[in-house]
């Protein structure tokens, strides 16, 4: 009999080793489990970060883009309004000697002005430049800035346009140069 209660007890320490082995183990599971755990977040919020840096650095590469695009069209654009500007003056002559020459009986000068006015105006014309029409119209600050005032014997006449002293003109629908008129009083 004392075989038989060896025997027992020997399987119960051997039952009692597996548990404990097994145990050991599923504890070194959990803490492996917990370690892959950390890791799996902590890439995950690495991630993230680079993620969200990445697409912030984008944004900011499309605006840097567009405002250097925008930049280089203002400069273009203001760059041919100053040359625009500088050739006003020369537009003006040739209104002036195109109102001298009417009275001309030389018919070679008259056309010659005028072909010259045209052609550049024409040019002109083709990079934006419009004239403010103003003879007529009434008077608008935003196009025509008043020289002086005249009395008018027509009510009609009273605050509109009665003379245009300098031609007025717009580039591209922005007033480059207020047209000077004398208003109706």
């Amino acid at each position: 009999m004392a075989k038989e209660t060896k025997k027992p007890t020997e399987n119960q320490e051997i039952e009692e080793k597996a548990k404990t082995s097994r145990k050991e183990e599923k504890g070194k599971k959990d803490n492996k489990e917990k370690e892959l755990q950390q890791k799996i977040e902590t890439l995950t919020a690495q991630l993230a970060s680079e993620k969200d840096g990445y697409i912030r650095l984008m944004a900011e590469f499309e605006t840097f883009r567009r405002r250097s695009a925008e930049e280089r069209l203002n400069l273009v654009g203001s760059a041919s309004a100053d040359t625009i500007k500088g050739m006003l003056p020369i537009l003006d002559d040739c209104e002036r000697a195109m109102e001298m020459l009417k009275s001309s009986a030389d018919e070679a000068a008259k056309e010659g002005t005028s072909l010259i006015y045209n052609k550049l105006f024409a040019y002109l014309k083709t990079k934006g430049l419009s004239i403010i029409e103003a003879k007529g119209a009434k008077f608008d600050t935003d196009f025509h800035e008043a020289v002086t005032q005249f009395p008018v014997q027509d009510e009609a006449q009273k605050g509109y346009v009665i003379d245009v002293v300098q031609t007025g003109y717009t580039l591209n629908g922005k007033v480059i140069r207020y047209a000077k008129v004398v208003v109706g009083a």
